[in-house]
């Protein structure tokens, strides 16, 4: 059975003054992004399909141009929607994080709940899964990637499961199971070590 693979966008340029969706890949992301291109794995994927969020969409398309292939952008699989605060600094920003994963009922100061940015990533990953017979590369975001995993394995909603700092992660399942192969590792390993 075909390999599904939810990758997330690695380290991104920070800009207060602009949407968190329009970010794009800082040069350590998109070199990480590169660097992912000489994994084993990556050779076997037949079908791209992204965020619509600048960030994903250029890790997306690093990945196209090794491939020959073209990027399929899905609006809903942007990341959990936080427009109510806009840009939080670092440190607030993953203290809202932990709220939002540990009450996933819950609208934490106005953003998306956990269960409804879970329920539609699970959607539109099962969208895609209905038309495809090649291994896909999802490329999105890590708290719905985290969501997403928590899915598959059967874990109730938590930040246990959130993927490393940084970004540029990734976790592959079978797509006719659904069963996880493992779980978050980072997309350029083993040269992540050196970081």
């Amino acid at each position: 059975m075909p390999i599904a693979y939810y990758i997330t966008h690695p380290q991104v340029r920070i800009d207060a003054d602009v949407p968190v969706p329009e970010w794009g890949l800082s040069d350590v992301g998109r070199a990480r992004a590169v660097a992912m291109l000489d994994q084993p794995w990556v050779g076997s994927i037949g079908r791209i399909v992204s965020s619509a969020e600048r960030k994903a969409i250029e890790t997306a398309e690093i990945l196209a141009e090794r491939l020959r292939l073209v990027v399929e952008m899905r609006e809903r699989m942007h990341e959990n929607d936080r427009s109510a605060t806009g840009f939080l600094p670092p440190p607030e920003f993953e203290a809202v994080a932990d709220q939002f994963f540990a009450r996933p009922h819950e609208s934490i100061r106005g953003w998306e709940r956990a269960i409804d940015a879970q329920s539609r990533i699970v959607g539109e990953i099962e969208a895609v899964h209905a038309a495809s017979e090649a291994d896909i590369a999802f490329v999105g975001h890590g708290g719905v990637g985290t969501l997403l995993l928590l899915h598959l394995s059967g874990r109730e909603i938590s930040s246990k499961a959130d993927q490393p700092a940084g970004g540029g992660n990734y976790f592959a399942w079978d797509i006719g199971s659904r069963r996880l192969i493992h779980g978050w590792l980072p997309i350029d390993w083993p040269a992540a070590r050196s970081l």
